[in-house]
Parts: C-alpha cells; structure tokens; sequence
C-alpha cells in the first residue's frame, strides 16, 4: 500500500476518515435494517400476521433506501454529502422509534418502512460517492472498507436487537436502538468532507499538480452514462439479482426456526452473512484493484448464483451456517465493486448521481423479493420456489454480465486490430 495513500506529510491522509464516516454509517443504517429478521416473530406474533405482510415492512423500506439514490446521489453531487447523511441518520433515529410505539402493522410500515427506508436512502449513496472521490489508486480497497460497515452492522446489530428483546421486549429495544443509532450517526456524519481539494489534496493524498488544482472532476454526464451499453448491462444484472439479494435478511431467521433450529443460533447464523460479507469487502475488494474491478464483479454474480444454491439444499445449522459465510463473501464483494466500478467507468463528474440511478435497479428487486418470497411460502409453506427463483436469477445475471464483457472485449480487439492496420498502411 502506497505510504502517501494513508499519510500526508506527518499526517494521517483525511480521507480515511471520510472513510470511518462512511463505514459507521453504512454500519447503523444497514445494521439496523438487518435486525429485521430478529423481530420478524414478534411482529408476526402480535399483529397475527403473515410472513408475506410482515415482510412487506422490509421490502418497502429496501425499495426506499434504495430508490432514493435516484435523488439523493444527483443531489450529494450538488450540495455535499455532509448534510444529506446527518439527516439520514435523524431519519433513521426517528423511524426506528416510532416502529416501537406502532398500534398496527400498518403504522409498522409507515414508521419503519418510510422512515429507516428514506434514513438509508438519502445517506447511502451520498456516502459512497464521496469515498469515491478521495481514491484512485486504492479505490476498491477503500470502497470496501466504506461498505464493510453493512457486514459489521450484520455481525452485530441482529444479536444486540435478539438481546434486547428477551430483556425489554421489542417494542422498547426499537427505540433504544433508534436513539442509539441517531447520536452516533450525526456525530460521525460530522466528518465527511466532499472533496479532498477542500483539504489541500489530491486524491490518495497526493499532493495537487497544476493540473488538478480548482479542476472540476472529469467524466461522463448523468445522460450519457445511463444510455451507455455498460450501463444498461449493469442495470439489467442488478435487478435480476436483487429479486434475491435480500431474501436471507428477511428470511433466513425464520427458515431457520423452522427447521428446528434455536432463535438464538438462528441469529447467529445471520450474522455469519455479516462475517463473511465483510471479509469479501476488505479482501476481495483489495484483490480487485490488482485483479481487475470488471472480472472480479463477474465473479460476485456467479458467487451469489452458487451460495443460493446452498441454501435450496441447507437443513441443518451448519450447513445454513456455511451457505450465510459464502454468500456474504460474495454479496459483500457485490456491494463493494459496484460503486468503484461506476466511477472506473463514468469518472467522479456525477458518481454519486449515477450509483443512485443504478441503485433503483436494487430497489425494485428488493420490493419484489422479500416479500414475494414471503407470500410464497404463505401459500406452499414451503421455501424452495423462492429459492430456485433466486438462484435462476442469479445465474442469469452472471451470464448477461460475461456476455456483455465479451462482447466488448471482442469490439476492443477488433478497434485495436484496424488502428494496427491504419498505421501499417502508412
């Protein structure tokens, strides 16, 4: 690792700690998303529910936090990241809250759903645009760490939530969690800077050259990105896989109680999606930069497609406790390729409006899914047509991207191939 990258001067290089900010935000807000799973029974228990209703709550805020990087990105790009996270996390503060005093599952929706999903929304995408901009060299590596927040807040989140509940009830551990989750959001939120120039820096703490000094960042506008082949075969992946990305968090809990297995090792089984997600963050997102950041985003979908296929055959513990340590490597290299690999493609001008736009892609997926898979089983009492349907969509995914990568590296040889000849016939 380049020396400058983590010190400027005797000084430790300020993007690293945009990159804090962004981990312990993607940490409370995903983390608290993800403790879903741990009050799926007493939801269901106390609103006489059904799984597909009770999964609707999480479906709705996915489709939120998601869909809104189609406004939260272009606006970060204009008034900075700063605010848009602070606000974020008062959202997600205040929803996890109300979610604790709600009278119906209606208002469950309207308080979880609504407000942890606009929480996550408007500070997701803000959040991993701005990392983008402090990295070049190091991109992938630090996007990774950006987002093994989501990975750690897995590990964590749904124990501390399980834990509350047995000694306060859900209710209160809501609330608790939600004022936990506001003071320390707001606090660390403090610290994103939108631009290292703001700070007397290039990117990877190199110091500024006459080129970059008061230069606005280069790339592709918000239109010519999203008509872009690349990008429409990265939309198309996207929403394929994410009808099934987000199934285990809904799901995986309650597949587990019923397959006998304890609440407490159901949980912990959870959280192994956390531990294996945030090793693919900090290691395959590292070994993408010397690998290449397109092959190895590749390698996720097909990783994906493999670990749901574990899970159609995974009754006992450790094999569902396998399946969550595979598919988190995999969904956490996923989650952090792809913003690295927009800004590869498209430049830092509009990364974060343009992540957003692909994010709806995730968004109407995780609308879907969860909560398909949930009124699924309300009608079988069975999980396996969900999950042939996640893998199937998966492996889809995985062939729409390689063809597309073929494709286009046949079109670049051919380029290079006539441009030999042009100079051979001079």
């Amino acid at each position: 690792m380049n020396s400058a990258s983590i010190r400027s001067g005797s000084r430790v290089f300020y993007g690293w700690f945009v990159v804090a900010a962004a981990f312990t935000v993607t940490l409370l807000g995903f983390g608290s998303a993800y403790t879903f799973s741990a009050f799926f029974e007493p939801l269901q228990r106390d609103f006489s529910a059904s799984r597909g209703s009770v999964s609707l709550v999480f479906s709705l805020a996915g489709f939120l936090y998601f869909g809104l990087g189609v406004v939260s990105g272009p606006l970060a790009d204009r008034v900075g990241s700063r605010t848009l996270a602070i606000i974020g996390m008062v959202l997600l503060g205040g929803g996890l809250a109300l979610a604790g005093a709600a009278r119906s599952l209606t208002e469950v929706y309207l308080a979880y759903g609504v407000g942890v999903g606009l929480g996550v929304g408007l500070s997701y995408v803000p959040v991993l645009g701005v990392v983008q901009r402090w990295f070049m060299r190091l991109r992938g590596f630090a996007s990774g760490i950006a987002v093994s927040g989501i990975g750690v807040g897995t590990i964590i989140m749904p124990p501390i939530a399980t834990w509350l509940i047995d000694v306060v009830g859900w209710r209160v551990a809501y609330m608790l969690i939600g004022g936990l989750v506001a003071a320390i959001g707001i606090g660390m939120s403090l610290l994103i800077v939108n631009d290292p120039q703001e700070r007397g820096t290039a990117p990877d703490g190199d110091p500024i050259g006459p080129q970059l000094n008061l230069a606005s960042p280069q790339g592709a506008s918000i239109r010519e990105a999203i008509r872009s082949p690349h990008f429409i075969t990265l939309y198309a992946a996207c929403l394929l896989c994410s009808f099934g990305v987000f199934v285990p968090f809904a799901h995986l809990v309650p597949y587990a109680l019923d397959h006998g297995i304890p609440q407490s090792s159901a949980v912990l089984i959870l959280g192994a999606i956390g531990i294996g997600s945030t090793m693919g963050r900090f290691f395959l997102g590292g070994l993408a930069d010397r690998l290449g950041r397109k092959v190895s985003l590749l390698a996720m979908f097909a990783g994906m497609a493999l670990a749901m296929g574990i899970w159609a055959f995974s009754t006992e513990a450790w094999q569902l406790g396998t399946f969550a340590l595979v598919y988190g490597l995999f969904y956490g290299g996923w989650v952090a390729l792809l913003p690295a690999v927009v800004m590869d493609e498209f430049g830092g001008r509009n990364v974060s409006g343009i992540i957003g736009i692909l994010y709806t892609s995730v968004a109407f997926g995780t609308l879907v899914g969860p909560s398909a898979a949930g009124f699924a089983f309300d009608l079988t009492q069975s999980y396996t047509l969900p999950l042939v349907a996640c893998v199937c969509a998966n492996v889809v995914s995985t062939c729409i991207v390689a063809v597309a990568y073929r494709s286009r590296m046949v079109r670049s040889k051919t380029r290079s191939g006539c441009a030999d000849a042009q100079r051979v016939g001079k």
